[in-house]
């Protein structure tokens, strides 16, 4: 019994379990096509999954990065404003914009010795103000509807350029998690940095590392999402954090560090979608949905804990 509460096998069962509410609402429901509801899974895979990832990377090394929603907004902000003229040149600002941004939070941590949380949040809102400097509090359009519409293209029914993006993401994640010593000096990093530092693991190289990686990919999928729009606003994209959150913990990421992984985070963002698309066929309300989007990582959490486990060491 206390197997079935492992962490590592919990991502894997919900995702069974959505999968199986999905197509029981969608059998219900029988008016959207099985090709239709999987290329918006995916679509929202595409928007939360890079986000998700770079988030879920922080706090595996016991970090917490709050200004995802911003820098992704702030981003796609710049992108469409520089996009209009040269969209090569709008994606290169934007993503170096959020390089900038989380390689400057991870050397102010690190150099600093400051709480991750006290300084993402400043930039949270720093990044937020920002966005809407550079729109002059306006919504952005970029004129090339024929650059919009193949971003969003179906690939092979069920994919686009940026779903594509985002499982490319993962999977070089995945990779260097795998084989490489990246994957063990991030958990290391977390697990126990004292300890860490003697095994000879650079610590603050890691952290700033995780930062510049999540405001990266919280700032390419922040560009991708509104040329995908054809818009920008300097409020559009700051409600992602909570999704990011909670992907990557119901995918197994430890709020206190040290356990984690990049398919982990995919099959927790997964399951988010799952859950979201399975509500949407049952035509549940926004605020139930977020109702039971918290009751789920209540649920999630309640189980990680570890005098919840002790309940099942003798059954």
């Amino acid at each position: 019994m206390r197997d079935f509460f492992d962490d590592d096998k919990r991502p894997g069962f919900l995702f069974a379990l959505l999968a199986i509410v999905l197509a029981a609402a969608l059998a219900l429901q029988g008016t959207a096509s099985p090709q239709f509801v999987l290329f918006s899974i995916m679509q929202y895979f595409a928007t939360i999954a890079p986000v998700a990832l770079g988030l879920g990377l922080t706090m595996i090394s016991r970090e917490f990065d709050l200004s995802v929603g911003s820098v992704m907004g702030l981003a796609g902000c710049i992108a469409v404003s520089v996009g209009t003229h040269d969209p090569v040149t709008g994606t290169v600002a934007g993503i170096l914009t959020g390089l900038g941004i989380g390689l400057i939070q991870g050397v102010v941590i690190t150099k600093l010795g400051l709480s991750s949380i006290s300084v993402s949040l400043g930039v949270l809102m720093t990044a937020a103000g920002l966005a809407y400097i550079v729109t002059g509090n306006l919504t952005v359009s970029l004129d090339r509807p024929a650059f919009s519409a193949a971003i969003n293209e179906p690939i092979l029914a069920i994919f686009s350029w940026r779903s594509l993006f985002a499982i490319g993401c993962v999977a070089v994640a995945a990779a260097a998690f795998t084989w490489t010593r990246i994957g063990v000096d991030v958990t290391a990093t977390g697990s126990d940095r004292a300890a860490a530092e003697i095994a000879g693991v650079r610590t603050g190289w890691i952290v700033v590392a995780v930062f510049s990686i999540s405001g990266g990919l919280a700032a390419a999928s922040g560009v991708l999402l509104s040329y995908g729009l054809s818009v920008a606003s300097p409020s559009g994209l700051t409600d992602v954090l909570v999704p990011a959150i909670s992907a990557a913990i119901i995918g197994g990421v430890s709020l206190s560090g040290g356990r984690g992984s990049p398919m982990g985070i995919a099959f927790g963002t997964l399951i988010l979608c799952l859950l979201n698309a399975g509500l949407n066929a049952l035509s549940v309300s926004p605020t139930s949905q977020q109702v039971i989007l918290s009751a789920v990582l209540f649920a999630v959490a309640v189980t990680a804990a570890p005098r919840f486990h002790r309940l099942f060491e003798k059954r």
